[in-house]
């Protein structure tokens, strides 16, 4: 039996092998299964419960990674869901791996920094540590923020907790949503325009996406501004 066979799985809902819908740069972006918060209008309703999702382990996300990092010249990984906090065990062991691949670490919770702080929990801490951006706070519909990329609402707060990153221009640019279309599939990531929700909800309706990894090459993303 080799280390791999007792590894714990994480249940992860959807996997971008890149991305620049989640963050700066070419982004590795992992869904987890299972939210505590249920923000309304949260744009992400189907990985809100805690079951479902595909158990994956991080050894097999690494090897992905590598993939992407080679292939896609990603320069990072973002953590969604669901919520990263919620599975802060796995998502240390993601952050670490991409941490070797020399890849950077972002990360969006529902919770405020204080929040995560006040819990005392090794695994949390351990995930902040290895966290190069955070985007921290619940979702308000009432209040789109329509002056930064990557950011759902206004009262959500950009932490960078290392000098990798800075406030540069890129993030004063319009939101995009990437829509991939692979035979009679079709996913979505990134932050829809209000008018556009329905639409690709409704798509979703019709033909769930399959949880596995979207390909670099094939089914090139459509971008669209908010």
């Amino acid at each position: 039996m080799t280390d791999t066979d007792t590894e714990p799985a994480m249940p992860i809902a959807q996997v971008v092998r890149s991305t620049e819908a989640e963050g700066p740069g070419r982004r590795f972006a992992v869904w987890f299964q299972g939210c505590p918060l249920r923000c309304p209008g949260c744009c992400n309703p189907e990985f809100l419960p805690f079951t479902g999702g595909q158990p994956t382990t991080a050894t097999a996300l690494a090897l992905e990674m590598r993939v992407a990092r080679d292939e896609a010249g990603i320069e990072g990984i973002t953590l969604l869901g669901g919520e990263p906090f919620a599975h802060a065990s796995g998502a240390v062991a993601l952050a670490a791996a991409a941490q070797e691949l020399g890849l950077s670490v972002m990360v969006f919770s529902g919770f405020t920094l204080g929040q995560l702080r006040e819990r005392r929990d090794r695994a949390v801490e351990d995930l902040l540590a290895r966290t190069d951006i955070l985007v921290d706070g619940p979702y308000l519909r009432e209040q789109p923020d329509t002056e930064r990329r990557w950011v759902g609402s206004r009262n959500q707060v950009i932490h960078f907790l290392t000098d990798r990153y800075s406030l540069d221009d890129q993030w004063r640019q319009r939101n995009t949503l990437e829509i991939r279309v692979r035979g009679g599939e079709i996913t979505v990531n990134g932050f829809p325009a209000r008018d556009a929700v329905g639409l690709w909800k409704g798509w979703k309706r019709k033909k769930p996406p399959a949880l596995r990894s979207t390909p670099i090459v094939s089914g090139q993303p459509v971008l669209e501004s908010r």
